[in-house]
């Protein structure tokens, strides 16, 4: 796939995007110094060229009592196609595990893995277990929470 050229007022609403997604196109289009219809359209280039890929909303997640996050290590010694498809599989179905990560290194697989307390994760992790052969699961509880964004440097376009 080619590299989509962005210039600073694409990158400034991406910024300014990153921070709020509800933001009026009349705002936006004021912030970045362009019309509201040239200004809508950048925003449509970005999103058809895969450069904006969803539009969210941020849930508190103590709000909805998942507010304790687990780092959960996974190892494995087998490292067949069949054996990812159906870890992969087990994973997604588990919606505790709010990211999956296939990692370089000592580990093989980092899950980010959201619940109420620890007798939650522990019913994740049975669930985690018994979907396929792991050779160590090894699981750190976050004490806190000191940096927490979604918004991507945008410092590296080219």
């Amino acid at each position: 796939m080619a590299k989509t050229k962005l210039d600073s007022i694409d990158r400034k609403i991406l910024e300014l995007l990153q921070r709020d997604a509800t933001i009026q196109v009349a705002d936006l289009a004021e912030a970045v110094g362009l019309s509201q219809t040239p200004c809508w359209r950048r925003v449509q280039r970005l999103k058809e060229a895969g450069v904006i890929t969803r539009n969210v909303m941020l849930v508190d997640p103590k709000k909805v009592n998942v507010g304790v996050t687990v780092f959960v290590s996974v190892r494995t010694n087998i490292h067949s196609q069949a054996w990812l498809a159906q870890f992969r599989a087990a994973v997604e179905a588990i919606p505790e595990v709010v990211e999956f990560y296939r990692m370089s290194g000592e580990i093989d697989y980092l899950l980010r893995v959201v619940v109420p307390d620890i007798a939650a994760y522990d019913l994740v992790y049975k669930r985690l277990i018994a979907s396929t052969q792991l050779s160590d699961v090894s699981s750190s509880f976050a004490m806190e929470e000191l940096k927490f964004t979604t918004a991507l440097p945008l410092s590296y376009i080219e």
